[in-house]
C-alpha cells in the first residue's frame, strides 16, 4: 500500500513512520506542519529509504491536502496530525480546536474525495485510520478499565478536542460510508519522546540534577505503552481492522505518576550513578487544573479479534527508554536548549488570554 500517515515527524507518527519503512513492504507520505514537537531527526534512520516521502504542510490548509491527495493517490490513511500536550492546551486551547478538530475534517474530505474516486478492489481495500487518545473517556475511580464502550467523558481542552474529532471520524463513516477505524490509545513512552511529557523530562531532569516536578501527590495512575508496540498495534488495526469500529490500544502497565518517577530515578542510579540518590530530586507541586485521576485501558477487543500483543512490559520498555536518551544526545539536546528547557507549562493565567 501507498500510505499517507500524517503528523509523521511527531513521537508516535515517527514510530509508525520507521515500523512502517522498516519493517513491512509499504510506501509512506509523511505530512507534517513541523511545530514545536515535530522534529524530522526523528526520521534520521529512514529518510533517505525510496519507499518514504516528507511533505511539510499543515493539515489545516484544505488547498494544500488537496493536492497532496491528488499527487499522492493514498490507498490508506494513518491520522496523527495533533496537539497533544495537556498542560499547553489549558494555556492555549485554540491551537487544539484549529488542529485537531478543523484539521481532522479536512482530512475526512479529502479522504472522502479520494475514496469516492476509487471502484472495485481499490475502493473496497482504502482505509482511514484516525488514532485518539484514552483521555477522551474521562477519569477512573480505583477500579474498571475504559473499553470501546466507555462513555466519553473529556476533562481538558486537549481531550474535549480529541473527542470531538473521534466523533466526526464515526459520523463520516455513519453518514458517508468513509471506511473509518479509530483508536484510542493509553499513555506512549520510548525514544524520540518531546521532553515535555512527563518520562522524557524527569530522564532529563535528573540527569543535569534539576528538580523533578510531580503534580499534587503523585497518586495519579495511567497505563503505560511502549510507542514501538503501538506503532505494530496501529499497523495492525489499519490492515485487519473492520471500518466502523474502535480498538483501544493499552500496555496493562498501570503505575502511579511517582511510582514512574521513582522508576526512572532508579534506573539512571544504575546506570550512571551520582552524589547523592536522585529521588532526593523529587519535588511535589500544585496539581495541574482538572487532572484526571486514574487512566486504564481494556485492550482485549484488539487482543483477541486482531491478535496484537504489547511485546514490552513497563520496567522493559522503561530501561531501553533510559537507555537511548543516555546514548542519543544529538536527538534531545538541541530541543532542551533552543525549544523547551523543562519549565512548567499549563499555569492558567488571571485572565482568559485573548483568542484562546
Amino acid at each position: 500500500m501507498r500510505i499517507l500517515v500524517t503528523g509523521g515527524a511527531g513521537f508516535i507518527g515517527s514510530a509508525v513512520c520507521r515500523h512502517l519503512v522498516r519493517d513491512t513492504p509499504h510506501e509512506v507520505v509523511n505530512v507534517d506542519k513541523l511545530t514545536y514537537a515535530g522534529n524530522v531527526a526523528s526520521l534520521k534512520a529512514i529518510d533517505n529509504d525510496p519507499r518514504y516521502r516528507f511533505h511539510r504542510a499543515d493539515i489545516c490548509d484544505q488547498a494544500a491536502m488537496r493536492r497532496i491527495f491528488d499527487e499522492v493517490q493514498p490507498d490508506a490513511v494513518m491520522h496523527l496530525a495533533a496537539e497533544s500536550h495537556v498542560d499547553r492546551s489549558i494555556s492555549g486551547s485554540r491551537a487544539f480546536i484549529e488542529t485537531n478538530v478543523l484539521g481532522t475534517h479536512v482530512m475526512l474530505e479529502e479522504a472522502r474525495r479520494r475514496w469516492n474516486g476509487l471502484e472495485g478492489e481499490a475502493k473496497a481495500a482504502f482505509r482511514f485510520l484516525h488514532i485518539s487518545t484514552d483521555e477522551v473517556y474521562g477519569s477512573l475511580g480505583a477500579e474498571g478499565l475504559f473499553t470501546e464502550e466507555t462513555p466519553y467523558d473529556p476533562s481538558s481542552p486537549y481531550s474535549a478536542s480529541k473527542a470531538a474529532s473521534d466523533h466526526l471520524a464515526i459520523a463520516w463513516n455513519r453518514t458517508y460510508g468513509l471506511p473509518v477505524v479509530v483508536s484510542n490509545c493509553s499513555n506512549n513512552y520510548g525514544p524520540y519522546h518531546f521532553p515535555e511529557k512527563l518520562i522524557p523530562l524527569v530522564i532529563l531532569n535528573a540527569l543535569e540534577g534539576k528538580p523533578l516536578p510531580v503534580y499534587g501527590d503523585g497518586s495519579n495512575v495511567r497505563d503505560w505503552l511502549y510507542v514501538e508496540d503501538h506503532a505494530r498495534a496501529l499497523v495492525t488495526i489499519l490492515t485487519r481492522g473492520r471500518p466502523g469500529q474502535t480498538y483501544n490500544v493499552g500496555g496493562r502497565n498501570e503505575r502511579s505518576n511517582l511510582e514512574v518517577v521513582h522508576a526512572i530515578c532508579d534506573a539512571l542510579d544504575r546506570l550512571v550513578p551520582a552524589d547523592r540518590p536522585r529521588r532526593d530530586l523529587i519535588t511535589f507541586v500544585a496539581d495541574r487544573p482538572g487532572h484526571d485521576r486514574r487512566y486504564a485501558i481494556d485492550a482485549t477487543k484488539l487482543e483477541i479479534e486482531l491478535g496484537w500483543r504489547a511485546e514490552e512490559t513497563f520496567d522493559t520498555g522503561l530501561v531501553k527508554t533510559v537507555r537511548w536518551y543516555l546514548e542519543n544526545d544529538w536527538w534531545w539536546r538541541p530541543l532542551r536548549e533552543r525549544v523547551y528547557g523543562g519549565e512548567r507549562l499549563g499555569l492558567v493565567a488571571d485572565k482568559a488570554e485573548a483568542g484562546a
